[in-house]
């Protein structure tokens, strides 16, 4: 992937057009198997789990169904988790650690917590392995009303109607080299702007909620991850990617403003994960585990505080 602040795409100083648009979606390359990977899985857990279409992905001559995997027996007096993973295609442990949840923590939970789990937001960019979706739109600035990007729009659709049902809600991503070797470089060249290089910070991390910050709940979830994979320290400015840091591994943004998928559901608690699978210290193994590890501290934590 490229280093240069240069992307090979469009004119600096001006966005792109259909032109630079088709050049893009030139380069994007299926490098693996939606039904493979995540489908087949999902199917595995049709026996225990409800299992539903809630949206198609249409781009041109490929359909992609959207999954969701709920509890068997939702009651509607239980407290309700909303677990998402995917929303940008490229991070694999956020789409097979939401898996991995169903298939071995959630049992451990049935009767005690309503669980409805979209494991793969996103499944045009899990085969690109893209951050993008085929529009070159990033879903996960794209919740908001009259939603641009397909993906964004059948997943608010989905959680509507449980709108208030969700006591916490946890949005398993993945920060890479490559946001800074070709996605942010690529972003600037959409948008027409400058690219600034930053760094990536090595290490787990949690994005809160500056207008609702929950730090207990941050802090239950990064104490359960560093059993499983380190933390990620402040950078040199005191920060991460640009951002205050508020707590240990903690940083805040406006995710309803941004047009976050972590903003959503109007839950009370919520958290969007960032596992650094480029890590020396961490194999790919850690990266699913630091996600399970993740959401197994937010249902520990619905269910301990009597939410």
């Amino acid at each position: 992937m490229p280093s240069s602040p240069f992307y090979p795409i469009g004119t600096p100083g001006q966005p792109w057009g259909a032109p630079e648009l088709a050049q893009w979606r030139a380069r994007q390359v299926r490098q693996r198997s939606y039904v493979d990977d995540v489908l087949a899985a999902i199917e595995q857990l049709r026996e225990s789990f409800d299992v539903a279409t809630y949206g198609v992905v249409v781009y041109g001559d490929e359909h992609f169904p959207l999954m969701a995997i709920r509890s068997r027996h939702w009651q509607p007096d239980l407290p309700g988790v909303l677990v998402t993973g995917g929303v940008h295609g490229y991070e694999t442990s956020g789409v097979h650690g939401a898996l991995r949840v169903l298939q071995d923590l959630a049992p451990a939970y049935a009767g005690r917590v309503n669980l409805l789990v979209a494991p793969c937001v996103s499944p045009w960019a899990y085969e690109r392995v893209q951050r993008w979706n085929f529009d070159a739109i990033d879903p996960n600035r794209s919740f908001r009303a009259d939603s641009p990007a397909q993906e964004s729009a059948a997943l608010m659709a989905l959680v509507a109607p449980l709108r208030g049902q969700f006591v916490a809600h946890i949005d398993l991503h993945e920060t890479t080299d490559s946001d800074e070797s070709e996605f942010r470089p690529a972003v600037a060249a959409r948008d027409g702007k400058v690219f600034e290089p930053s760094t990536i910070p090595d290490g787990f991390y949690l994005v809160d909620d500056s207008a609702n910050p929950q730090p207990t709940f941050q802090q239950a979830i990064i104490e359960a991850v560093e059993k499983v994979t380190h933390i990620a320290p402040a950078d040199v400015h005191g920060g991460i990617i640009g951002s205050p840091l508020v707590a240990h591994g903690v940083i805040h943004y406006a995710m309803k403003a941004l047009g976050l998928c972590a903003g959503i559901s109007d839950a009370r608690y919520t958290s969007t994960t960032e596992v650094y699978p480029d890590s020396a210290r961490a194999t790919p193994e850690q990266c699913i585990a630091a996600q399970v590890a993740a959401v197994g501290a937010v249902l520990a934590f619905v269910c301990e505080s009597g939410h």
